[in-house]
């Protein structure tokens, strides 16, 4: 039941940076908006002086003639988060942690917001609460980016080329069954993770963050030794095989299958709790390619398929039966992969090798 979920996720907790956050299942809410909303309770106010914290996390804070002033790097697209609705939300964040903060004026290149006072405990919590504030936004943004592994072998993509064919000759013509929904063969990949970047810095802090987990995750889960997966059977994301919108390869049980879910769960942790990753409703990583997405329907008119045509040009979604397909196919062998590297991808992009655009990677062990 909607009361039993909510119950669930009011245990659910956040990790911003190194700290530990459950979040308040009264706001998380797709309707929530902390620019209309009271973002804190009267009876949670009364409790939430300055004093909830008590160090300063490691915080380069500056000493001024005033006191004390802290540069937080913000995007400026949450901006209008942390001031809320006319003012609120920061009139009451500085009236709670006895500081000023400055928030950037829209159209400033500068994504910095400041925070003075006279007292470093009022800092640190000003900070940790715009944190909490951003975190929240963000997890409503649409992803950017997103940690990926290419499954683009010559292998794999020879065996999707071939289930491609087969099943448009064997289904095509059923109900919502078309060509149009299959996945580009050049950008079949697993998806690790998905995140909302809005800033160079932003994009920075991820790049650098997926630099070292090559160290401190990806060597010693592996131990140089290679990763090599087998792309296997087919299943469907919904409850009901004859209305589907995402259908998708699996990667076959096994020792090797074990350490990519490890290695992805591992990096799923680091990501979220340095609150640059949105968070999923899967307890661990659902190891994943599509191969039929309804998303990718397209008009058949002529320009459906130029840049210029755009998400206007987009059918509304429509589900296709899926029963043949699995009937036929569903333990198709797409083939091996040998996983050498993890993106940081960009969404709605392609690079020099037909892939999404990579932002950076991390190799892994080849031999």
């Amino acid at each position: 039941s909607e009361t039993t979920k909510l119950l669930k996720r009011s245990y659910e907790l956040v990790w911003i940076g190194k700290r530990c956050y459950r979040k308040n299942a009264l706001k998380d809410n797709p309707n929530f908006n902390p620019e209309d909303e009271e973002f804190y309770d009267a009876d949670q106010r009364s409790d939430m002086t300055y004093c909830d914290e008590s160090c300063d996390q490691d915080l380069d804070i500056e000493v001024t003639n005033r006191g004390f002033c802290l540069r937080v790097p913000v995007a400026s697209a949450y901006n209008k988060y942390i001031i809320g609705k006319k003012g609120e939300t920061k009139r009451r964040l500085e009236a709670e942690t006895k500081t000023q903060i400055a928030v950037p004026k829209p159209g400033d290149k500068e994504e910095v917001i400041v925070i003075s006072g006279q007292d470093k405990k009022g800092i640190v919590s000003a900070k940790t609460r715009i944190d909490v504030l951003v975190d929240s936004a963000r997890q409503r943004q649409p992803f950017t980016h997103f940690l990926s592994i290419p499954v683009t072998s010559d292998d794999i993509i020879t065996g999707f080329e071939n289930f491609k064919d087969d099943v448009l000759r064997l289904c095509d013509g059923d109900e919502g069954v078309d060509e149009s929904i299959f996945q580009n063969p050049s950008k079949l990949h697993l998806t690790l993770g998905t995140l909302a970047l809005l800033s160079r810095a932003e994009v920075d802090k991820a790049s650098e963050l997926l630099a070292s987990c090559r160290d401190e995750l990806i060597s010693p889960t592996l131990r140089g030794e290679p990763l090599t997966v087998h792309i296997t059977g087919l299943e469907y994301m919904n409850d009901d095989p004859g209305a589907v919108d995402v259908l998708y390869a699996k990667v076959k049980d096994g020792p090797a299958a074990t350490r990519l879910q490890t290695l992805a769960d591992g990096l799923v942790d680091r990501f979220s709790r340095a609150g640059l990753l949105q968070q999923s409703d899967f307890a661990r990583v659902k190891l994943h390619v599509t191969v039929m997405n309804t998303l990718f329907r397209r008009d058949p008119s002529p320009d459906a398929g130029s840049p210029q045509a755009g998400v206007g040009h987009r059918r509304a979604r429509e589900a296709f039966d899926a029963r043949p397909v699995l009937k036929n196919f569903k333990a198709y062998e797409f083939g091996s992969l040998t996983i050498r590297s993890i993106h940081l991808s960009q969404r709605y992009s392609t690079g020099p090798d037909q892939y999404y655009q990579c932002v950076t990677s991390a190799d892994l062990p080849s031999s």
